[in-house]
């Protein structure tokens, strides 16, 4: 890729990114709002015609198609974000599989497959013991005793 191409690219991802922001915002939505106040109240100067009309459907219909790419782009984003980080997470737990990283990109025949596994491993922990017993205070501080002590260990 050549540095135009990537600097149009990186302008056009600024760009959207900041619409994106800025279209979530609480001034956007009375921005908006006002835009329909506006239109309202010049019915009655144009006589309510059908290029009044047209002029707020025509908006509505080009505002709501770009707004489209522009939080698919935004959730896209997300989703890799927070892929990425669980991806971090399964790599660096010890005892997890790193067969589950990227797990995203498998077929949904063989994530049916995981999902049953999980599902089995889920059904054994609850006949183990009760929410309540597995998820309890005295688990939690010894929980953050034991990851205290590692990272003093790793420390010293």
């Amino acid at each position: 890729m050549d540095r135009r191409t990537l600097n149009r690219g990186n302008l056009l991802a600024r760009f959207a990114t900041l619409a994106t922001v800025w279209t979530g915002s609480t001034l956007a939505f009375i921005a908006a709002v006002a835009v329909i106040l506006i239109w309202l109240a010049t019915g009655p100067i144009f006589h309510f015609s059908d290029t009044w009309q047209l002029v707020i459907n025509t908006a509505t219909t080009i505002v709501t198609f770009l707004m489209v790419f522009l939080i698919q782009r935004a959730q896209n984003k997300d989703a890799l974000a927070v892929q990425l980080k669980l991806n971090e997470i399964v790599a660096a737990l010890e005892g997890a599989s790193n067969r589950l990283i990227s797990v995203e990109d498998l077929s949904e025949q063989e994530l049916r497959v995981l999902h049953i596994h999980f599902q089995r491993l889920a059904e054994m922990a609850r006949t183990e013991s009760h929410v309540a017993e597995s998820h309890s205070i005295e688990e939690a501080e010894a929980r953050h005793a034991f990851k205290k002590d590692r990272r003093k260990r790793k420390s010293a």
